[in-house]
């Protein structure tokens, strides 16, 4: 094609990427005044156009250029000449990476690329450091409390508080009670606030000649009045805040490069991908954590294995034993009691991406066509794909070609834990597993199948879920109480007595289902027994119908601040 007509083209790609940024900007920054006056519903409309945006701007930046491309825009070589184009633009982008990932967005939507194309893409090699550094807001000086009131002041909504000068007691007293430290000091904090739910935080750290450690501030606006609900000092919790198990952030940002630099500094061990996504740029994350990805590679020689726990019936899960994330790839057929399809599935793991994960569902990001070598395979997993997921993984020459997967966190299964830690280890984990149902159940939430081999314990000791086929939301189901028997002989059928709708639970069989161990089946009734009530189930779901958020805090009540 004429150089003038590439470089327009190229153009009309930034300018997509532009107007992208600028409308996830204006959508992201309303936060602060759903937040200001308390209007969750509409904070909870825009967690709906945010995601929505990327796909929205794409499919209109994708017919701009392809309409005066004509039949040149299917022609490999235009987009060959399109990248180099647009690699000339993006040397003055101060948000490079992002702008790449735009690229190879548009890419995969005009060719169904297996694997990677680094003459129509941007890989690994093209990765270079943000051209830009956060400016925090920076406070020191001897005075802890000045400090503290000083650094919430900076960076708080303009809206009066219940009593400031309670919450700023409160918290110097938990800050030297956690770190052992008062004055002097320095603080520096992201220069603007996050919000998520009815949250808003101050994420920063705290730092003395000989230690830094992170200072995150929860602030809540219950009424119209603020109170400093809790602080956190340590980084994992900072790092549960900002986990792969909870919703997006909503925080302003022109240089996410620069952002997710400094949170890196407050919480080291988490990775960049998951960073990228936690303040919403997950389709940049994605391209981070198949970086990542592809970087593990070249420093290891192990293969990917089954992964360790009961086969499921509809996924089959794989990973490597030196990595901390797995592939999760449909089986071409479900065996009973399975009546699910493939497209049902997917359709649970959209949900489970527009829905409040409420730190209990883990987040699993959608990958297509990925081409891996086939030495990086052990046999026996080879053998189980070519069984159970023919239709999605196949071999050519040397490569192991999946056309769909879902890639998510790794997690030990629940019923692993339990098997392998101490007792006290043990009943921490299956006490928290009930924490963790009724976290979903107030997040609108029924799991389903809540067999403890599908649910998994992070490193942090917290219990997720994350087999989603049978998930359901919790206004649809009937929950029920199994009606008397008319008689000893109806009892004991094989068939049930009564009735049995699709939507229909009855909470009263899960410790059947559930299958707890006899080692900690008494701690967990001890403390969720009335989990086996239908009547604790109707319950949420009338609070949930009538309209009320139940807040899921996501920190323990001891680092709550409150009397």
């Amino acid at each position: 094609m004429a150089p003038a007509e590439i470089q327009a083209a190229a153009h009309e790609i930034m300018r997509g990427f532009d107007r992208y940024f600028v409308e996830f900007d204006h959508v992201t920054r309303r936060a602060h005044d759903h937040f200001a006056t308390c209007s969750w519903e509409a904070a909870r409309r825009d967690i709906d156009r945010r995601l929505d945006l990327y796909r929205s701007v794409l499919d209109d930046t994708l017919a701009a250029v392809m309409t005066p491309l004509g039949a040149a825009g299917t022609e490999r070589a235009t987009w060959v000449q399109l990248h180099d184009a647009y690699d000339v633009l993006l040397s003055d982008c101060t948000n490079r990476r992002l702008g790449e990932t735009w690229f190879n967005s548009m890419t995969r939507r005009v060719w169904d690329t297996v694997g990677v194309d680094p003459e129509i893409e941007f890989i690994a090699s093209d990765r270079r450091p943000g051209s830009t550094e956060l400016q925090p807001v920076v406070v020191e000086g001897p005075d802890l409390a000045g400090l503290v009131a000083q650094s919430i002041r900076e960076l708080a909504p303009n809206v009066p508080w219940v009593d400031f000068n309670r919450d700023l007691r409160r918290c110097v007293s938990r800050i030297m009670a956690t770190t052992g430290r008062g004055g002097p000091a320095r603080i520096e904090m992201a220069p603007e606030p996050f919000f998520r739910g009815h949250g808003c935080y101050l994420v920063g750290r705290i730092a003395w000649p000989e230690r830094a450690v992170p200072l995150i501030y929860s602030i809540r606006n219950p009424d119209g009045r603020l109170v400093l609900d809790a602080v956190i000092t340590d980084e994992d919790r900072a790092s549960i805040l900002f986990s792969f198990t909870r919703s997006y952030f909503h925080v302003r940002t022109e240089h996410p490069d620069a952002l997710v630099a400094f949170l890196a500094l407050l919480m080291p061990r988490k990775r960049v991908a998951e960073l990228y996504n936690s303040i919403g740029f997950d389709k940049h994350g994605k391209t981070e954590l198949y970086r990542d990805l592809l970087e593990h590679l070249e420093t290891t020689d192990q293969c990917f294995r089954i992964a360790p726990g009961q086969p499921g019936l509809v996924m089959t899960v794989f990973g490597m034993p030196d990595y901390e994330i797995v592939f999760k790839v449909i089986k071409d057929t479900f065996p009973p009691p399975k009546r699910t399809t493939r497209g049902q599935i997917r359709e649970k793991y959209r949900l489970v991406y527009r829905h409040d994960r409420a730190g209990r569902l883990v987040e699993a990001q959608e990958f297509e066509h990925l081409s891996l070598s086939q030495d990086r395979f052990a046999p026996e997993l080879l053998d189980h794909l070519a069984e159970d997921a023919a239709r999605t993984v196949r071999v050519e020459g040397r490569r192991v070609i999946i056309d769909h997967a879902y890639i998510e966190r790794k997690v030990t299964p629940l019923d692993l834990y339990i098997r392998d830690r101490d007792a006290r280890a043990a009943i921490a984990a299956i006490i928290d597993y009930g924490d963790a149902i009724r976290d979903l159940m107030a997040s609108d939430i029924f799991p389903g199948d809540m067999l403890l081999k599908n649910f998994g314990v992070t490193r942090h000791g917290r219990v997720v879920f994350y087999d989603y086929d049978e998930l359901t939301r919790m206004r649809d189901c009937s929950f029920r109480k199994i009606p008397e028997a008319p008689s000893i002989e109806d009892e004991m059928a094989a068939v049930p007595w009564f009735s049995v709708a699709d939507s229909d639970v009855f909470p009263e069989e899960f410790p059947r289902f559930m299958g707890l161990p006899p080692d900690v089946r008494a701690a967990f009734n001890r403390v969720h027994a009335d989990l086996f009530d239908h009547r604790t189930w109707l319950e949420c779901q009338r609070r949930i119908l009538d309209g009320e958020v139940i807040e899921i805090f996501p920190y323990p009540p001891s680092y709550r601040l409150g009397p």
